[in-house]
């Protein structure tokens, strides 16, 4: 059952609060021109993201358009850690991550450096033996671990190795902001009503119905052969699982409800086949994650949705604050 929100309505317009790789930020205009007519119109009165990453379409869509109920899940631990304590205790987050900007403030560039390291490496020791399986005051310092890395390591990337190890080396740079209370206090607002849970994107299927909208912004196909990046949790997402995902989507297809969903263009046709019927379209947008920033770039995305997207543009409607 949702929580029902018991504080004002935020000031401050939630935003994504932690770096995530292929986050979507820079795609909401292209995004918002091929939502279904259904949401802006009032008649999507649920909405869905199974891979949640960053949030940030979850964001626009929750504080844009009269939608009653979210749903959110990912397979990354971390992340599902990270989105309940903010919604459970926000006050006591804030007060760990004002601790920890404060001392990292007070350091040289080089200590800065080794206090990096040190959270990095405590981060990834209680890994182990950290209790996933239900909120606990534990998830507290945890989460304020992975916002403060999220901030101060290189280019902003949540990226483990093959023993789940997050492995991003220090980013070296001058007054990143560790603890943003307004942003996070309006995202805790936001979240209070907000179904949050661990699975793959098969989580979400007893919450589909013809009312709901679903996104879905799983782990991309690599463009080429050298710029696999799918090491944000410890699950590989391959071919096998993206055919998956596809039959999936083909049966939330049969129950009406609107679907999205983004990926890589890999030139090899692969995903155009695999949603042959339904509606592909091609939009531009920058990788930047790549480490050889020549290779970073603008690049083709794939868009695929289940609805007719004739008159979306003209049937936007702006929602009072």
């Amino acid at each position: 059952m949702l929580v029902t929100p018991s504080v004002s309505r935020p000031i401050t317009r939630a935003r994504p609060f932690l770096k995530w790789a292929g986050g979507k930020t820079q795609l909401l205009e292209q995004l918002t021109a091929h939502f279904p007519v259904e949401l802006p119109a009032g008649r999507v009165t649920r909405y869905i993201e199974p891979f949640i990453g960053g949030g940030a379409v979850f964001f626009h869509v929750a504080q844009t358009y009269r939608v009653e109920e979210f749903f959110i899940a990912d397979i990354n631990d971390e992340l599902v850690v990270a989105y309940t304590t903010v919604r459970e205790d926000v006050a006591s987050l804030l007060e760990v991550l004002a601790e920890l900007q404060a001392h990292y403030f007070g350091l040289t560039a080089t200590a800065q450096a080794e206090f990096f390291y040190q959270v990095r490496a405590r981060y990834n020791s209680a890994q182990a033996g950290f209790d996933f399986s239900g909120y606990n005051s534990g998830w507290i310092e945890r989460t304020a671990q992975i916002i403060f890395l999220n901030r101060t390591c290189f280019n902003g990337l949540f990226r483990v190795n093959s023993k789940a190890a997050f492995n991003v080396p220090f980013g070296d740079y001058k007054n990143p902001t560790i603890c943003d209370a307004a942003n996070l206090k309006s995202v805790s607002a936001l979240l209070q009503r907000t179904r949050i849970r661990r699975g793959d994107f098969t989580i979400c299927q007893e919450f589909v119905n013809a009312d709901t909208f679903v996104y879905f912004d799983p782990p991309y196909r690599p463009i080429s052969k050298t710029a696999n990046f799918t090491s944000y949790s410890k699950y590989d997402f391959d071919d096998a699982a993206q055919l998956r995902l596809a039959r999936f989507y083909r049966e939330l297809h049969q129950r009406n409800a609107k679907l999205m969903l983004s990926n890589s263009d890999g030139g090899d046709n692969f995903l155009v086949q695999t949603y042959q019927g339904f509606n592909i379209t091609r939009v531009k947008a920058n990788r930047m994650i790549n480490s050889n920033a020549r290779k970073r770039g603008e690049i083709d995305e794939l868009l695929i949705t289940n609805y007719p997207e004739r008159f979306a543009r003209e049937v936007q409607l702006t929602f009072p604050d």
